[in-house]
């Protein structure tokens, strides 16, 4: 049903709500309440302190224009006995008609104080008597109020009650409500305990939903893989290495050749910190698959992280003959084409590269693992394309981004996981600092000791150029130190927004010793493996989460070195206190990851489009966390009971889960 059918909502109108992706009706009522003001505890004006923003009570006294110019001023004054309150409308004659000198009403907003007076400007207001006393707060766009959006949303409710697509048993057993009686009360609550059961209804139903496709998704990966693999000697590889490889590295390949020795294809998550030591694991597995004649692929996000992974691979497997081919955009076409022919030939057994490798044209004589890394840069169905180069091959994906475990269970329902805890033996922890902008010139100097000593430094910067915000760029920031503080140390630039061979002749030139001193964008973050490098000084820190700083931050310490690790902010707030704090005192990425959870709360703490995952509408895997828990139970029962969901029972579920990955063909949702 088309917006516009909604009395109030014209054109001009639906336009606007087209920019907030709303178009039907339907689509409005599922535009939920991004917050609510709570008027149901009004405070008395006596109590209020300068700057709270609360609900308080009022009788209108009086009202009055103080002066007429550019801007139109609307005034009342109100009393609840206790005390009185200026209240002022800037431009809104519409909401100070409303007001009725006698009448009392509730309002919310924020209230300066001083010792003559207390006042409020433009607060929201609803009459005494308004038997829904938790008013919705939503997203807003210019030219739509958060007024408007109620009124029209009071309108939908009436029109559209909501299809319900969940079954009666498991709504009976989870004692949820009925749809058109959480969406009513998700918008318009009767009650603090009815806007709870409401937020439950829908968080409870939106987790299941996704916890059903994704396991739908492994389910469906059951078909037996493609090609038979039988147990190989694995000693001959871990005796060519030159170092011992950690209990955690042996026990994840053991983990990862137990499943490829099954009937049913791997389909496994190797998720480890950084340098905890993932691609010695890739190479065992491919190793495994060559072994057993069959061939492998790596697909990484970027160039850089794809010849990095090409360099230790071949370092890993050449000796036994094991050629690794790489195929990445920048190659020239007859390049391409040599690497393309020795694939489909089986001439070659391993092949690295970017998303070129899901090319149509790209095929393999026999495709027996495929390996992604860092996956939450590419989607499900990413994943998917590379996995159908072969017939039903043994997919493993890896990923430095540590997640605590029950988000990974939610976030990889489709995969199994093995964890690699343990470090390498020989790293040495890297030194974490927090300063802020004033200790500039000693970091310079600390960066001039170690270039002069051989070594070699990072310095992170949030944007690549100059422009609105102040925050420090990579490019002011890189003439600056070349032509002043490091003149006569060689300094290079990486982005982004380089060319592909620009910026492979910048790491080329850093990982050789050319470049001393590295100034780079987040570009840095994964895949650059360069021991010679010590320091790393991240500026304006604060423009960081604390997954990327950690990442960030891994880029030293790769050696026999003591590396150092400095966080530039001049940010005060207790957020970024709390951040700095765990970074100088923790580099375990687990513990890292707990500590991000719990600062960032509710919200898109991994960005699930990221990960491949449709986006939720209210639902958070970190904000409801019991939640996701309790929906993890029903969903295996469910599908227990029902894997494909087939039953008459669960046709609502069915659709439900098409709905929300929406393009259900590409996930096999059909």
């Amino acid at each position: 049903m088309d917006i516009t059918y909604l009395k109030g909502v014209g054109e001009k109108k639906a336009k606007l709500y087209e920019k907030l992706g709303i178009t039907t009706v339907e689509g409005l009522v599922g535009f939920y309440p991004r917050d609510y003001f709570d008027f149901s505890a009004p405070k008395n004006i006596c109590e209020i302190e300068n700057g709270e923003s609360c609900a308080f009570k009022g009788r209108v006294v009086k009202k009055f224009r103080p002066h007429l110019g550019r801007i139109a001023v609307y005034q009342a004054a109100i009393s609840d006995d206790t005390d009185e309150m200026l209240v002022t409308f800037f431009n809104t004659q519409f909401s100070f008609d409303k007001l009725v000198v006698g009448q009392s009403y509730l309002f919310y907003g924020k209230v300066n104080c001083d010792f003559v007076k207390k006042e409020t400007a433009s607060p929201l207001f609803i009459p005494e008597w308004e038997e829904n006393k938790i008013t919705p707060k939503y997203s807003l766009t210019k030219g739509l109020s958060n007024n408007m959006i109620a009124a029209n949303m009071r309108t939908a409710l009436d029109i559209y009650k909501g299809e319900e697509l969940l079954p009666d048993y498991i709504r009976e057993k989870a004692g949820l409500l009925p749809i058109d009686e959480a969406l009513r009360n998700i918008h318009f609550p009767e009650s603090a305990e009815m806007l709870g059961k409401a937020k439950y209804r829908l968080i409870f139903e939106e987790l299941l939903v996704l916890q059903l496709g994704l396991m739908l998704l492994k389910n469906r990966k059951k078909s037996k893989a493609g090609v038979r693999l039988k147990p190989v000697d694995m000693s001959g590889f871990y005796g060519s290495l030159p170092f011992v490889p950690t209990n955690a590295q042996k026990r994840a390949v053991e983990e990862c050749i137990a499943d490829m020795l099954g009937e049913l294809p791997m389909n496994r998550l190797l998720q480890g910190d950084v340098g905890s030591g993932k691609t010695l694991v890739a190479a065992a597995l491919m190793y495994f698959a060559a072994m057993n004649g069959v061939q492998s692929s790596l697909m990484a996000p970027t160039e850089i992280l794809a010849k990095q992974h090409r360099d230790s691979l071949s370092a890993f497997l050449e000796p036994f003959g094991i050629k690794v081919e790489l195929l990445t955009g920048s190659l020239s076409q007859k390049e391409k084409n040599e690497v393309k022919e020795r694939l489909k030939s089986g001439k070659s057994l391993v092949a690295v590269g970017t998303q070129a490798l899901i090319q149509k044209n790209v095929q393999f004589k026999e495709l027996g693992l495929s390996v992604t890394d860092e996956q939450h840069r590419f989607g499900v169905a990413q994943r998917s394309e590379l996995q159908a180069k072969g017939t039903s091959p043994h997919s493993l994906v890896m990923s430095a981004t540590p997640i605590p475990r029950t988000l990974a269970l939610m976030i990889y329902a489709d995969l199994d996981i093995s964890v690699l805890d343990e470090m390498p033996k020989g790293r040495i922890p890297i030194r974490t600092y927090w300063v802020d902008e004033s200790y500039h010139q000693r970091l310079y100097n600390f960066v001039i000791k170690y270039v002069k000593a051989g070594y070699q430094a990072y310095i992170v910067c949030p944007l690549i150029e100059e422009g609105a915000s102040e925050k420090t760029a990579a490019t002011a920031y890189f003439e600056k130190l070349k032509n002043g503080y490091f003149a006569g140390i060689s300094v290079g630039l990486l982005h982004g927004k380089m060319k592909q061979a620009e910026k492979d002749a910048v790491m080329a030139d850093f990982k050789a010793n050319k470049v001393s001193v590295l100034v780079s964008t987040t570009v840095i973050e994964v895949g650059v493996d360069v021991p010679n490098a010590v320091v790393m000084i991240i500026e304006n820190a604060e423009q960081f989460g604390l997954s990327q700083l950690h990442q960030l931050r891994g880029r030293v310490g790769r050696g026999n070195v003591q590396s150092h690790c400095i966080l530039v902010s001049d940010s005060k707030t207790e957020y970024t206190k709390a951040r700095m704090e765990t970074m100088v005192a923790t580099s375990n990425g687990f513990e890292i990851a707990d500590k991000d959870l719990e600062l960032r709360g509710p919200g898109d703490f991994f960005g699930y489009a990221q990960h491949g995952l449709p986006p939720l509408k209210i639902a958070s895997m970190t904000g409801n966390m019991e939640t996701v828990k309790q929906v993890q139970r029903y969903s295996a029962a469910i599908l227990k009971d029902d894997p494909n969901l087939t039953k008459e029972k669960n046709n609502g579920l069915r659709e439900l889960t098409k709905r929300l990955f929406s393009s259900g063909e590409k996930f096999g949702f059909n």
